[in-house]
């Protein structure tokens, strides 16, 4: 193989491991904090899920950013 151009895989799974990790951190740091907080399981998991939905959303935008398809 010829081992002067990177391999195209190795950019889309480190671009792809940065999404998933803004995508879960936010939401697992919520849950976890608010439980702590309140100590309630329940009202836990909703601002845990309210938080996922928010960082999937800024994901998707940051996706775009990230895979921009080039035309020729």
């Amino acid at each position: 193989m010829d081992k002067s151009k990177p391999s195209p895989t190795k950019g889309i799974f480190l671009k792809g491991s940065i999404i998933g990790a803004i995508i879960t951190i936010p939401s697992l740091i919520a849950f976890f904090v608010s439980w702590l907080v309140t100590g309630d399981k329940i009202m836990s998991l909703i601002v845990g899920i309210v938080a996922h939905f928010i960082g999937m959303g800024f994901s998707l935008k940051l996706s775009k950013k990230l895979f921009k398809i080039k035309s020729d």
